[in-house]
């Protein structure tokens, strides 16, 4: 069967299925990426299970899954959460992360039961608390201009729409609770208020999707879209247009793979969630383990080079100043002059590519030498090694043939201004504690 006959079957029933999990997913990724940023998801976990009893003792007073009685009592059972867990926290004196534990789990658990016994009265199934419904959603539907359109979609639709405007209206607000509390409320900002309609809004989105996709793929939905881009960009305007995309994809995905193989399609949404997130962790243009990768590569190639053009300068100083103390002492740091270690295979490779980029060249019937902008950059590797011993003999208590180790490691890092700063407190005379010329800054 094609996409195209798939989506249009039945009066277009799959369709129906997946723009609902699409919706869910963007009102709770909208929502999950506040919890993320504010390292609340647990909160966020407690509340999408313990709104259960809400739900289902607002069933049991006659209201209808999706509808206003239910979300009330939904939001109800959510600041019953929060307040249950501020009571073991102060009252009790357990952790907060133990304290949510404790409530959300016993509520669930309540919920379940209430839900097991009073099956005869209400349409609640304690399977389908668990993974939903999604596939039945089409089936319940009301009519919109002549269109059967189901009601969880317009009920996931209406809470969209809603938690959009309320975050465009408060955006500030949560931008700066978000990243600093405390320093909200100094300025005047009222954080608990802030704080209490982001949990409202959990709940909202929580309900909205919890007959469609049940507890499971709400919890998953909650977390992992805004983790994921919490690894591939650095601001909160780009993280959640980015969770709301990366949660949408996941639902389309999910749903068509889970028709595909014929299995629950919340659980796959929920394990193409998973895949996503593992994704994300492998790939961030930063924050992955490509990058890191690539980044420790690059400098440990970057030290390789530095130290060939820094040991080629100093045999170069050698030939100008051929005196043999400086010799001696002007060796790769303590080694002597004729010590120089024989290049290994890395830093053969390393000539080749300095030779290619233009700092290293070989003049006819010559060897390779220092070019001129191969001798610039050597002789601020040299000057931030012999800063920093000169730095270390005035500072620490170390003998002078101790001096080199850690010069050649910090030789990578210091910046000009650090240069400057060191060469005029430790070094004007214009050497190191071993004698040697400290190069000017280039």
């Amino acid at each position: 069967m094609s996409l195209l006959t798939l989506l249009t079957e039945g009066g277009g029933m799959h369709a129906w299925a997946i723009a609902t999990a699409a919706v869910v997913a963007a009102g709770a990724s909208l929502v999950g990426s506040f919890l993320v940023v504010r390292r609340m998801s647990l909160l966020g976990d407690a509340i999408s299970h313990a709104v259960l009893p809400g739900i289902v003792l607002a069933v049991l007073a006659g209201g209808r899954p999706g509808g206003p009685l239910v979300l009330a009592g939904a939001v109800a059972a959510a600041l019953v959460t929060v307040w249950l867990t501020r009571v073991l926290r102060t009252a009790g004196g357990i952790a907060e992360d133990a304290g949510t534990g404790v409530a959300f789990t016993t509520l669930f658990a309540l919920g379940v039961v209430i839900v097991s016994a009073a099956a005869s009265r209400i349409d609640l199934d304690p399977a389908c608390v668990l993974h939903g419904v999604l596939e039945l959603v089409p089936f319940d539907t009301v009519p919109i201009a002549g269109v059967e359109v189901p009601r969880a979609f317009l009920t996931a639709a209406a809470v969209f729409v809603v938690l959009v405007a309320a975050a465009i209206a408060t955006w500030p607000l949560q931008v700066f609770t978000a990243f600093d509390a405390e320093a909200a409320a100094v300025a005047g900002v009222p954080a608990t208020a802030v704080t209490t309609g982001l949990l409202v809004a959990t709940a909202l989105a929580t309900v909205a999707g919890f007959e469609a996709v049940g507890a499971i793929l709400v919890v998953a939905l909650l977390v992992v879209p805004a983790a994921s881009a919490e690894l591939v960009t650095r601001r909160l305007c780009w993280m959640v247009p980015v969770a709301i995309l990366f949660g949408v994809a996941a639902a389309v995905v999910g749903y068509l793979a889970a028709w595909r193989w014929n299995t629950s399609a919340a659980g796959m949404i929920a394990v193409v969630l998973g895949a996503g997130y593992g994704a994300a962790v492998v790939l961030a243009p930063e924050d992955g383990l490509l990058a890191r990768l690539r980044s420790r590569g690059g400098f440990r190639w970057r030290v390789v080079c530095e130290d060939r053009l820094a040991t080629r300068w100093r045999q170069e100083e050698r030939l100008r100043e051929p005196s043999a103390e400086r010799a001696g002492a002007g060796g790769r740091g303590s080694l002597p002059a004729d010590a120089t270690p024989p290049p290994g295979l890395g830093d053969r490779v390393a000539d080749l590519w300095l030779l290619a980029t233009g700092r290293l060249e070989r003049p006819a019937g010559a060897g390779l030498r220092l070019s001129a902008r191969g001798r610039d950059e050597a002789a601020t590797v040299v000057r931030s090694h012999r800063l920093w011993e000169a730095w270390l003999g005035r500072h620490a208590d170390v003998p002078l043939d101790h001096l080199h180790p850690p010069a050649e490691w910090i030789e990578h890092h210091l910046g000009a201004d650090v240069r400057r700063r060191i060469e005029a407190e430790v070094a004007p005379e214009g050497s190191d504690p071993h004698g040697r010329t400290i190069p000017p800054e280039s």
